[in-house]
């Protein structure tokens, strides 16, 4: 409570309304998959366009080398085109990859490729003398101090550099104070200089380095091998996204990494980078292991991210690896997989086995595969459906909503099918809870299911389960105001106004069935959810019903003849 210690007026500010909740969104996907180069641990890369994929990931990957390992870059492109806006994407990378790095041992700089990958065979470093601080010594004082015109930029361990213009001297601050500067050895010779233009100067010793990787480059100025600088080689290239770089042992002394890196001058290029084999991947690489936040690959690392909706692992069809997605996705109860069949399995008894691995609301199978243009071959190839079906969710939501079922829409960028199916076999397929992709003449290539693989009649269907994932996490997002506070009856009756409130949009929006509120939904709150056991452990209990709308899976038009009399 509020002390008023002097009289006078008071004005006080307090909240008593419902607070609005805010929709999640529900079209942001995250992919897993081989890539060119890339980070494989740590948080997953949001990508906005196919050109930031490029950017970060690399270009297509060669079919002889990676097989069906190869199909991320696809898939992302796909995932656009069909008017997906943005994606995380976490790399994959073989076992035996290695990346690039420096290949002198004995050099000052230990440099490596910043992932694994062939790519960084292609980087080119440039190492050139350069300075940060230079200034004429006005004074020689007793033993190795120096009176200097300016000591600003010198700092204890700076390798510095001393001229008259015919000779050069090496040496290491050992200290600087009030305009002095204490050397590791005295300079030898006259090194007073008190002309207006002098020609003897006292200058640190730094290099600029060039990273260079086809059109991109960076640029680190007057970087220092002294630690205690504020422009240390090492912490420079932590921001760099082409290279990690490590100072080596400078048991020689003190002087001698610049002198080396002087002589060396010339540019060098990292080799030894290898994209590895798809003979060695497992589903051990695609799962993921999780070694606390920051490193966790493969599947672990969207455990870190909160935003995204939709998951696939294209073209990997590997029962443990689509399984532990599956997993992966009901824990969180946040995100919907989308799943492929192997392109082998074109026979409906070979699709029905693949089918039966799986019972959950959380993923959906789509079959066949689709046939588009590859940018690499310059010819038509098969990809897996996984990435367009995403792009197709995202667009669906954009432009209907959550609870529109992302089917009967047209698939762009897709010139054919692996195999036509026709109605009869689709009679088997869709009830099973495969959604088939079909050509209907002049109608283009469309999603012709919208089923889940649950056997649970509830949840059959895929915009129910993402309505409530919708919902679910509006609701947990846009109440964590309520936590702490008094568990009273004027809190319970701003929870239930918050939650009306944002259950009546969505019912207008017209993902709730019922011709009043009232019909749509309904919240439970209070004495009627809560026991006095609850209250006193701190338990607040809402109960909240939705009435779901349901596709129009099967449109029935009855028709009979009419008669004269009728």
């Amino acid at each position: 409570m509020a002390e008023y210690l002097s009289p006078g007026v008071y004005v006080e500010e307090f909240e008593s309304g419902a607070k609005p909740l805010e929709g999640v969104s529900t079209s942001t996907a995250g992919f897993i998959g081989l890539a060119a180069r890339g980070p494989v641990a740590g948080l997953p890369v949001l990508i906005t366009n196919p050109a930031d994929f490029g950017r970060v990931f690399g270009s297509y990957l060669s079919e002889n080398a990676f097989g069906t390992y190869r199909y991320l870059a696809y898939a992302v492109n796909q995932f656009f085109a069909n008017g997906g806006s943005r994606c995380y994407v976490m790399r994959v990378a073989p076992e035996d990859a290695k990346a690039a790095q420096s290949g002198d041992d004995q050099a000052v700089l230990s440099v490596s490729a910043k992932n694994p990958g062939a790519w960084g065979n292609q980087i080119r470093l440039t190492a050139a003398p350069s300075s940060k601080a230079k200034t004429p010594i006005y004074e020689a004082l007793d033993g190795k101090r120096y009176r200097v015109k300016n000591a600003s930029g010198f700092y204890p361990g700076d390798v510095v550099l001393f001229t008259d213009g015919s000779s050069e001297q090496y040496g290491t601050v050992v200290s600087v104070h009030d305009g002095v500067i204490e050397l590791s050895e005295a300079l030898s010779g006259e090194v007073v200089d008190t002309n207006l233009v002098p020609a003897k100067v006292l200058q640190t010793s730094e290099f600029t380095l060039q990273v260079a990787y086809g059109n991109e480059v960076e640029v680190y100025e007057k970087a220092s091998l002294n630690p205690e600088s504020p422009n240390y080689i090492e912490k420079l290239i932590g921001k760099s996204s082409l290279i990690d770089l490590t100072v080596q042992s400078q048991a020689a002394g003190a002087e001698a990494p610049f002198a080396r890196i002087a002589a060396n001058g010339a540019s060098f290029a990292l080799s030894g980078g290898s994209d590895g084999s798809a003979a060695s991947l497992s589903a051990a690489d695609f799962i993921g292991v999780d070694e606390g936040p920051g490193q966790r690959t493969g599947i672990q690392s969207f455990i870190d991210n909160d935003v995204v909706s939709i998951m696939a692992i294209p073209g990997v069809t590997d029962p443990n690896v689509q399984l532990s997605l599956v997993a992966h996705c009901e824990t969180l109860g946040s995100r919907f997989a989308i799943l492929d069949l192997p392109r082998e399995a074109t026979k409906v008894q070979d699709v029905l086995a693949h089918r039966e691995l799986f019972d959950s609301s959380y993923c959906a199978l789509y079959n066949p595969w689709l046939q588009v243009f590859d940018p690499l071959d310059k010819r038509n190839i098969f990809i897996p459906p996984s990435g367009t079906i995403a792009g197709i969710y995202s667009r669906s939501d954009t432009t209907r909503g959550v609870q529109k079922a992302p089917a009967n829409e047209t698939l762009r960028g897709v010139v054919g099918l692996d195999v036509q199916y026709n109605n009869g076999e689709q009679d088997i397929l869709n009830p099973a809870g495969v959604n088939l992709i079909r050509a209907f003449t002049g109608q283009g290539i469309r999603v012709w299911g919208a089923r889940t693989c649950s056997s649970n009649t509830l949840w059959k269907y895929i915009n129910v389960r993402r309505l409530f994932i919708f919902l679910e996490g509006s609701i947990k997002n846009g109440s964590n105001w309520v936590v702490f506070e008094p568990n009273t009856e004027q809190l319970w009756a701003r929870v239930q106004r918050t939650i009306d409130a944002f259950l009546t949009r969505v019912w207008r929006d017209g993902a709730l069935a019922g011709s009043s509120p009232s019909e749509a939904f309904y919240i439970n709150i209070g004495r009627s959810t809560m026991t006095q056991d609850d209250i006193d452990n701190g338990r607040l209990i809402c109960e909240i019903g939705v009435a779901p709308v349901k596709p129009a899976e099967f449109v029935i038009f009855r028709i009979t003849q009419k008669t004269g009399s009728e």
